[in-house]
């Protein structure tokens, strides 16, 4: 599995997403408003990345299995409406 995997509207994330997947992320976003993220495998998130995910407010389908990620991660990305 590469860092992330678009599927439809459901981007995988593997366990390390790196600065190089931002840009495809992001025009991956742009053209999904139905778009949703697996986060499940996912043990590492480059701070570019996850801005992209604050600003989009995607929501998560699959929280990090890692529990202290989850924790981190949770608060900031978690949004009642999109």
């Amino acid at each position: 599995m590469t860092s992330i995997e678009f599927t439809g509207s459901l981007a995988r994330f593997g366990e390390s997403v790196g600065i190089d997947e931002t840009e495809s992320l992001l025009g991956w976003l742009q053209d999904r408003e139905d778009a949703q993220l697996s986060l499940a495998l996912c043990r590492h998130l480059h701070p570019a990345v996850l801005q992209v995910l604050m600003a989009a407010r995607v929501p998560v389908q699959d929280w990090p299995e890692d529990a202290a990620l989850r924790a981190w991660l949770e608060p900031v990305l978690c949004h009642p409406t999109r």
